[in-house]
């Protein structure tokens, strides 16, 4: 008996020190959760608050901008175009839309609406302007659009300048046609990148490490990167080139024959500066006679203010060699060619590539002073560093001295009708927006006033001289007593002009005031604890 009541008390003891360890291994688990989830709790004085309205994207954003819904009809000249080459020329902008995948890279208010009517002018090879016109009423929505406070938008002209040139330096052609500089850097891009930004900073790379902002144009001009075999060809004057590099292509015809094409690459980092701009602040050339002709003639009669002229654009643009023959177009921004007549270029930052515009108004196509009627459907296939805003465009005219004198005298308002895929729809969208809180009734309003908050002024301290109220704009019951109490309010007289004191003014619910700022109390100091650990002795 004495040995199993012994065994019995062993058998205890030893569940007693097992419930023990687990208590203690519980409790460690619990304090080490509680450490952990304290450590990525959020704050406690951060409370969400229901929104009361649902979080809807707008039916359209396009930055700066204001746009009206117009129906077909109501879009002027719209049936006098010819829609079947505005169709050609989106077909051609549909090919890399078509190719692109996921998300366009860069938020912009059509996004990557364009697929679906790219997809359907896919599968559709039309043959007659009235088809076409049907194709683009049936999957567009046309929105009048313009710069906020503006009624119209603003165009331009450029083409494709056709140069003589030269392969090698003589000393009739010495002027360079420079491509891109190997320590020209921008970030996030490699010299592997073609067509660097036209807009942003661009640093000369130092060593390894430094950066420093590129050369300007008077630098270069004078000799900052000659000599290094960046030379493309040579041209006959400065400003050849200074017009090759404001349209961003041009054509140098050599003395054998052949055509060298050249477009656009990389720039030097500093904002351009329209020399017309200039030209016109000097009073040197009207605004109302400016054209690129103008320009030319003034720079060939005075080479030393050319130059001086010149400088006050610091932008620079290197080029690079495009392989194109003589019957091909440019190509645009969007590695599309150009269509003369049909391609404009717009602000990247807000459009998409292949957006439809029409374009409305009267150009001298003609003459100078012709008013020629334009009504044409024209699409976006390029863009230009002096190209900003949402209602703003350079149309294309081509490659030649024809092409260059129409579009050199184009500085004119015009009225831009933007066609938005009905996909993004912004009229069927905005029915979907919820309808702000009715305003409250003049019985409540007058019940419950709003008040300003006091501003800081002494307050009267005698109780014989009555408090004096201002009326407030639209308030009939400004005159009351609060003697004669609410059931007199109806029978209130006409309320005095507002800089008029009132004898005996309705008392004002003034605002609650907020409470007053808690007094610092002295926490008490937390006490610390040693921790330490407890060897157990061999």
């Amino acid at each position: 008996m004495e040995l199993e009541a012994l065994t019995k008390h062993l058998s205890y003891g030893r569940l007693a020190i097992a419930c023990c360890a687990l208590a203690v291994v519980c409790s460690t688990a619990a304090i080490a959760a509680r450490y952990r989830s304290s450590r990525h709790a959020p704050p406690r004085h951060e409370h969400t608050h229901p929104v009361p309205y649902p979080n809807l994207e707008l039916p359209l954003q396009v930055s700066g901008s204001q746009y009206e819904p117009l129906a077909w009809a109501n879009v002027s000249g719209w049936s006098d175009d010819d829609h079947l080459a505005a169709y050609k020329a989106f077909r051609t902008s549909c090919k890399p839309i078509a190719a692109q995948q996921g998300a366009p890279t860069e938020s912009k208010a059509l996004g990557s609406s364009l697929r679906d009517p790219c997809r359907i002018a896919k599968g559709l090879d039309l043959g007659s302007g009235a088809k076409a016109k049907e194709f683009f009423e049936q999957n567009f929505v046309p929105l009048r659009i313009s710069r906020l406070g503006e009624e119209a938008g603003f165009v331009t002209g450029y083409y494709e300048p056709v140069l003589d040139g030269s392969r090698i330096q003589t000393d009739v052609y010495n002027v360079p046609v420079y491509r891109r500089p190997s320590n020209l850097f921008v970030r996030g891009k490699t010299q592997a990148s073609v067509g660097l930004p036209n807009s942003g900073p661009v640093y000369r790379k130092i060593g390894r490490r430094k950066l420093v902002p590129y050369y300007d144009r008077g630098q270069i001009e004078d000799g900052a990167i000659a000599g290094r075999g960046l030379e493309i060809a040579w041209l006959k004057s400065q400003t050849d080139l200074l017009f090759a590099q404001i349209q961003g292509s041009a054509r140098i015809k050599f003395e054998d024959g052949t055509t060298l094409r050249i477009n656009y690459d990389a720039h030097n980092g500093y904002p351009y500066t329209p020399v017309g701009r200039v030209l016109i602040d000097r009073g040197i050339i009207p605004k109302d006679q400016m054209s690129m002709q103008k320009i030319r003639e003034w720079m060939e009669q005075n080479p030393d203010g050319a130059k001086e002229l010149r400088r006050q654009n610091r932008a620079y643009v290197f080029f690079r060699e495009v392989p194109l023959s003589d019957k091909d177009e440019a190509v645009g921004a969007q590695g599309v060619p150009l269509t003369p007549g049909r391609s404009i270029a717009v602000d990247k930052a807000l459009h998409v590539y292949g957006t439809p515009f029409f374009i409305a108004g009267e150009l001298p196509i003609e003459s100078e002073q012709s008013k020629t009627p334009f009504h044409r459907l024209m699409i976006a296939q390029d863009t230009g560093s002096a190209i900003v805003g949402p209602a703003r465009a350079d149309l294309y005219f081509g490659a030649g001295a024809d092409a260059g004198k129409v579009s050199g005298r184009l500085r004119h308002n015009m009225q831009f009708v933007m066609l938005v895929p009905k996909g993004l729809d912004p009229v069927a969208r905005g029915h979907k927006l919820p309808i702000p809180d009715e305003r409250p009734s003049a019985k409540i309003a007058k019940l419950f006033p709003q008040t300003d908050p006091p501003k800081d002024k002494p307050a009267a301290k005698s109780a014989d001289v009555p408090t004096a109220t201002v009326a407030r704009a639209g308030s009939k019951d400004a005159a009351n007593s609060a003697a004669k109490g609410a059931a007199a309010k109806d029978a209130a007289p006409a309320t005095p002009p507002a800089t008029t004191p009132v004898a005996e003014a309705a008392p004002v619910a003034e605002p609650v005031p907020l409470p007053v700022a808690r007094p610092d109390i002295p926490q008490p100091e937390k006490r610390r604890t040693r921790r330490t650990r407890h060897h157990r002795d061999q």
